[in-house]
């Protein structure tokens, strides 16, 4: 962490921060995306046991990192929601076997 000193450096520094996040997420969708791939039945794509599994464990690592649970648990319980919108989108998306027998 870099002492901040004024105004301009808290926001470089957040701004940095952002970048990063950013990546993070992009490459977080990646995973999201092959398990739209790999799942053979639209109803497995919404797991309600592991969407309480992911915040119980980002639950743990805000508290050893020290990030506020009222921040963590809203913003990944969202981060979860528009993850599995986009793993609908990638399930729909995915070629089909007609089955038509010609």
């Amino acid at each position: 962490m870099v002492k901040c000193n004024t105004m301009a450096d808290v926001r470089r520094e957040i701004d940095r921060i952002d970048r990063e996040l950013v990546k993070l997420l992009a490459e977080r969708q990646t995973y999201i995306e092959q398990a739209g791939a790999i799942k053979g039945e639209r109803t497995r794509v919404r797991d309600e046991a592991r969407i309480e599994e992911v915040v119980q464990k980002v639950l743990a690592e805000a508290d050893r990192a020290g990030l506020s649970r009222a921040i963590a648990e809203p913003l990944w319980r969202l981060l979860i929601e528009r993850s599995i919108a986009h793993e609908y989108d990638v399930f729909d998306a995915k070629p089909r076997a007609t089955g038509t027998g010609d």
